[in-house]
């Protein structure tokens, strides 16, 4: 979990001590690539990471599954499908 006084710690080990990222790295046991973003990032917030969009196994037959889905909601309980039933039957 970032900190805003761990953060404020890198800053001053900066500022004031004058220490290198690699130093400042070696003494917080951070990676240098971090120290480096932290002294980048603006003073009154915490970086954050974002994680970019990625297309997902279930992507391609996601129009498949909702429909089979919204079928099954008005058939009786014993008549609706099991996964085994949604499955493709010849997985690749």
């Amino acid at each position: 979990m970032i900190t805003m006084e761990m953060i404020g710690k890198v800053r001053r080990m900066k500022l004031r001590e004058q220490l290198s990222n690699s130093e400042i790295a070696r003494r917080t046991g951070l990676s240098r690539n971090t120290v480096k973003k932290w002294l980048q990032a603006p003073g009154d917030q915490a970086p954050k990471y974002q994680r970019g969009n990625s297309p997902t196994k279930l992507g391609a037959f996601e129009a498949t599954l909702v429909q089979a889905l919204e079928a099954d909601a008005r058939r009786p309980k014993h008549a609706r499908r099991t996964a085994r039933g949604i499955r493709p039957a010849n997985p690749s």
